[in-house]
């Protein structure tokens, strides 16, 4: 009887542990890097529960003008992992420095992370009265020229240039936010696009809207990443990938504004009937004039036009329910 304990003590001290890796991406701005994390730590408690948790986060880009981390990355190693989740982990590494949980870990996660603004002053939250851009760097480089390929690729922690969507080769250099509408030269203004998915990306005074459209057409167009390949290494990838949809067929311009606006921005049907359509088109009009513009010649694109639409809907709401902040 006495072996078995120890036999069972020591499988027990033996338990092996899971670990969870993160890497933020340059377009991934704290809040779905957040979420993303909390979903990982909740699956490894239900596939192993009660097994110790390591978790590990990389951070592409998110630099500020002094060569430090911007907000987002430090809210999300300081505030969140090593604040909030780190109860629920056994060990954390991070870029920045690593911690082990001194007390026993936690396995009573929460169902759902919800994440609240600050009431300190700070200009958080979406102000009605106003566009709410986010140019991610404030006082940017004063440069004359654009970067080069290999210095962007560098930024975004890429090994090599491709195409941030679809992987794709050659790549062109994508402003951000467009020179027209006060976007810089500056290196943290700019990724790397094949001309396809260049043309397709918003023209828009905010960079966080363009980096959450970087995310959501690479989720739209994942099966567009194994393109290219040899068969042999594609059809293996090709069964154990998660593309979500189903390649795209062609539809008439305002569908697919509608099909983004649902898939990127969270609308729902009775999104439209929730304010007079007189108001939304002026605001929208209005959004349109002053905060987006033209590339490659194009009258329209689908991805600014349902930006427009969702700026405008949330001035005329006054909604703040989407985190709209100042670069730190």
């Amino acid at each position: 009887m006495a072996k078995k304990t120890r036999q069972q003590a020591q499988k027990k001290k033996t338990q092996k542990g899971v670990a969870i890796y993160h890497d933020m991406k340059v377009y991934e701005n704290f809040e779905r890097s957040a979420i993303r994390i909390f979903e990982c730590v909740k699956a490894a408690e239900r596939k192993s529960p009660g097994a110790p948790r390591f978790l590990y986060i990389d951070i592409q880009g998110h630099r500020n003008e002094a060569g430090g981390y911007d907000h987002d990355a430090l809210e999300l190693i300081k505030d969140f992992t090593l604040g909030f989740l780190g109860d629920y982990l056994t060990e954390i590494h991070t870029p920045l420095y690593g911690a082990r949980n001194p007390r026993k870990q936690c396995n009573d996660i929460p169902d759902v992370l919800r994440i609240n603004h600050p009431d300190d002053g700070s200009k958080y939250g979406y102000d009605a009265g106003s566009l709410g851009i986010q140019p991610r760097e404030k006082e940017p480089v004063n440069r004359k020229t654009a970067p080069t390929v290999r210095a962007i690729t560098e930024y975004l922690g890429m090994q090599e240039a491709a195409c941030l969507v679809c992987w794709r080769k050659p790549v062109e250099r994508a402003h951000v936010v467009p020179t027209a509408l006060g976007g810089s030269m500056d290196v943290r203004n700019f990724a790397l696009l094949c001309s396809d998915h260049h043309a397709e990306a918003p023209d828009v005074a905010d960079a966080e809207s363009f980096w959450a459209w970087i995310d959501y057409a690479g989720l739209r167009d994942s099966p567009d990443m194994l393109a290219g390949t040899p068969e042999e290494i594609n059809e293996p990838r090709r069964q154990n990938l998660s593309t979500g949809k189903e390649p795209r067929e062609p539809v008439s311009f305002f569908s697919a504004v509608k099909e983004e606006l649902r898939s990127l921005y969270g609308w729902t049907d009775d999104d439209l009937g929730a304010v007079a359509w007189p108001d939304l088109m002026d605001e929208f009009h209005r959004v349109l004039d002053t905060a987006t513009g033209r590339h490659f010649s194009i009258d329209k694109k689908v991805s600014t036009y349902a930006w427009a639409y969702d700026i405008a809907l949330r001035r005329v709401k006054g909604d703040a329910r989407r985190v709209v902040r100042d670069s730190p």
